[in-house]
């Protein structure tokens, strides 16, 4: 069950205060103890080769380039380990497909529509939540940009903007390479697409890495392209002589 749903709409209550109140409920009814004093959220171990850290940084933006799964995986390794994380603006997000993207759903909350108020509700989540990912950001003033990474940092929360976020601390973005389960002549199952998931920022990660993972995996789960071997080639039949 998910932790938390919260409409920006209410019958008779539509004002700025009564989201508000909303979006601190959220906090009051899921948070529990933080996740711990680690101050890098751990990825999935197939992402991790290309985080500085091996991980989120507490207190960071981290810019990710779309929706979707790309985004759902950055949130599994941290929903799994004890994280709570909030998604606002994401009136569309599939719950099976965030599960079986490994989002243990117990601990997300959800924002669909804050409607206006998208920098107090999303400023509000910071304040309890390990990680926040907001999607409509591109509407945002620079100085909006500006308080709600500075809140980050001082709350040792991750926040996620998807879209641009210029003086992001790490801009996350994917590029497909190919799906894989079809063989010869086409035939076959479409199971895992391999992507080429860039990671680049500021500081140590100025010069960027990457690494190539299948997502999704044959699973639904984010899966490190390695682990996945290539079909059998048919063998050869000689005719008896």
């Amino acid at each position: 069950m998910v932790g938390a749903a919260v409409s920006s709409r209410t019958e008779g209550a539509g004002d700025r205060a009564a989201r508000l109140r909303l979006a601190r409920g959220v906090l009051s009814s899921v948070t529990g103890e933080p996740a711990g004093d680690a101050k890098v959220l751990e990825v999935t171990g197939a992402l991790r080769p290309a985080f500085p850290g091996g991980g989120l940084r507490r207190g960071s933006t981290v810019a990710v380039a779309s929706s979707g799964s790309l985004l759902l995986a950055l949130l599994a390794e941290a929903s799994a380990g004890g994280s709570w994380c909030a998604l606002v603006g994401f009136p569309e997000l599939g719950l099976v497909a965030a599960e079986e993207a490994g989002l243990v759903l117990s601990r997300v909350a959800l924002v669909p529509d804050p409607g206006s108020d998208l920098i107090a509700v999303t400023a509000a989540l910071l304040d309890g939540m390990d990680l926040v990912a907001v999607a409509g950001t591109r509407r945002l003033r620079a100085g909006d940009r500006q308080r709600l990474a500075a809140r980050a940092r001082q709350r040792g929360a991750v926040l996620c903007p998807v879209g641009p976020w210029p003086g992001a601390d790490l801009e996350v973005s994917a590029a497909g390479e190919g799906w894989q389960g079809l063989v010869g002549g086409g035939r076959g199952r479409l199971r895992s697409r391999r992507v080429r998931v860039r990671v680049g920022g500021r500081g140590a990660a100025h010069r960027g890495r990457a690494v190539s993972v299948l997502l999704p995996g044959p699973d639904g789960a984010i899966a490190a392209a390695r682990e996945i071997a290539a079909p059998p080639k048919p063998e050869l039949v000689r005719e008896a002589g």
